[in-house]
């Protein structure tokens, strides 16, 4: 299959370590790279083998490449300026969350987009993620019944990047607030307790779902988090599922016996966990953290005119619920 083309906005450490590589390894060529110097625009290119064309000025990008799509990783204020240029332009656009501070921000974002009938994809890679994707397969199929309950942690080290509890709830947090609503739809009641002091941040939020799904989620910010940590449990009607550091699904299916379970080995889990070697580099995490398949999709909704998973309007819905949340902690 013929590679898609395409175009980049921004060459940070976030773009460099995890977006360029991602897109490369599903299939894309770089055709053209624009920072605010040209300078690092020829070493971004120049980096990942491309011998496309640098850019200091986007706009001028815009006007002058014929591309599949652009990628827009830059800083979060300037994302909402950069994604409505690239629509105007009639391009379809990725862009790495959040897009808008705001779900009102975010809606006009969507309007436009819609309006001009390209595709707009946000950047929630954990969607993407194998261990979340299979895990979604399994609230799907209903082979463990329903879906009833869940527990959530996300634990970050985010005070340098994460000044407020708004800055975490949208810069961090708000990769998991995405994944409960993609896992568990929409939401109908929230409650929830703070302990924050300035950068450093703790919550505990309890939701209910529209589907009768109740589950708690606990974020935390602060330096204690230096490894940062992830996991979920879901309970359903004829099991358990736990999914832990984004590379371990374990599985666990009610079971009955003859006799008392515990004076034998009776239990049975099964884990799914990938390979490990050498080989992969630091291709394995790309993979497992979603970021290749978040390219993946992008790729494919601009060469097939489908309409991303995560896409402008969805955004929206996530947004709101980053909003919502905030404004119930006690």
């Amino acid at each position: 299959m013929k590679k898609a083309n395409l175009c980049f906005i921004g060459a940070g450490f976030h773009a460099s370590t995890n977006i360029y590589p991602s897109a490369i390894e599903a299939g894309a060529e770089i055709q053209a790279i624009s920072t605010r110097n040209i300078d690092r625009s020829k070493a971004a290119l120049q980096r990942f083998g491309s011998n496309g064309t640098p850019y200091d000025d986007y706009k001028k990008m815009l006007e002058h490449e014929n591309c599949d799509g652009i990628v827009v990783v830059a800083q979060p204020e300037d994302h909402p300026s950069l994604v409505l240029d690239c629509i105007r332009a009639g391009k379809n656009v990725f862009v790495d969350k959040p897009l808008g501070m705001s779900a009102e921000e975010a809606a006009e974002i969507a309007d436009a987009a819609e309006e001009a009938g390209v595709a707009l994809m946000v950047g929630f890679m954990k969607r993407y993620a194998p261990c979340y994707t299979k895990l979604k397969e399994l609230i799907t199929d209903g082979k463990l019944g329903t879906a009833r309950s869940f527990q959530a942690r996300f634990a970050v080290n985010s005070t340098p990047f994460c000044k407020n509890e708004e800055q975490f709830m949208k810069f961090a947090a708000i990769h998991i607030v995405d994944l409960v609503r993609y896992l568990f739809g929409e939401i109908v009641q929230i409650t929830g307790f703070k302990n924050n002091d300035k950068e450093c941040i703790s919550q505990s939020i309890s939701l209910k779902f529209e589907n009768g799904v109740v589950g708690s989620l606990y974020f935390t910010g602060m330096t204690a988090w230096s490894r940062e940590s992830e996991n979920i449990l879901v309970s359903f009607d004829s099991g358990f599922v736990f999914v832990d550091e984004v590379n371990t699904l374990t599985i666990h299916k009610s079971q009955t016996f003859d006799k008392l379970p515990w004076k034998s080995l009776e239990e049975e889990d099964t884990v799914f966990t990938p390979s490990a070697s050498p080989m992969s580099g630091a291709y394995r995490d790309l993979y497992l953290r979603g970021f290749v398949g978040e390219m993946a999709h992008f790729i494919d909704s601009c060469k097939n005119g489908k309409k991303p998973i995560s896409n402008g309007r969805d955004n929206v819905d996530t947004m709101t619920l980053c909003d919502l949340i905030l404004s119930k902690l006690l």
